[in-house]
C-alpha cells in the first residue's frame, strides 16, 4: 500500500508542476500533499525509487551523461564517480 501512497503523491506533484492546471487545482494539490505529509512526499518518492533501479541501467545513465555535450563538466565527474561505485556484474 505504500506504493499507492507514493503514486499518488507523485500526481499531486506533477499537477503542481503543470502549466496547463489551474491555480484551484493546484491549491487542492499541495493541500493534499501537506496533509499527507508535507516536504515527505519528495523523500518518500526518492526512497521508493531508490530500491528498484537496475545497476546495469544506472550504468548506462552514468556513461550516457558522461558523453552527453549538453552535461557540465561538474556533471560529468560526478557521473564518473557514481560509475566508478556501482558494484561490478
Amino acid at each position: 500500500m505504500a506504493d499507492d501512497r507514493v503514486n499518488v503523491m507523485r500526481g499531486y506533484k506533477a499537477t503542481l508542476h503543470n502549466p496547463n492546471t489551474s491555480d484551484e487545482a493546484k491549491q487542492n494539490a499541495q493541500s493534499v500533499l501537506d496533509d499527507l505529509g508535507g516536504d515527505q512526499p519528495s523523500e518518500e518518492i526518492h526512497n521508493a525509487q531508490a530500491g528498484n533501479k537496475d545497476p546495469m541501467r544506472v550504468a548506462a545513465g552514468y556513461k550516457a551523461a558522461q558523453h552527453n555535450p549538453n552535461v557540465t563538466e561538474e556533471g560529468k565527474k560526478r557521473a564518473k564517480e557514481g560509475l566508478g561505485h556501482l558494484p561490478e556484474e
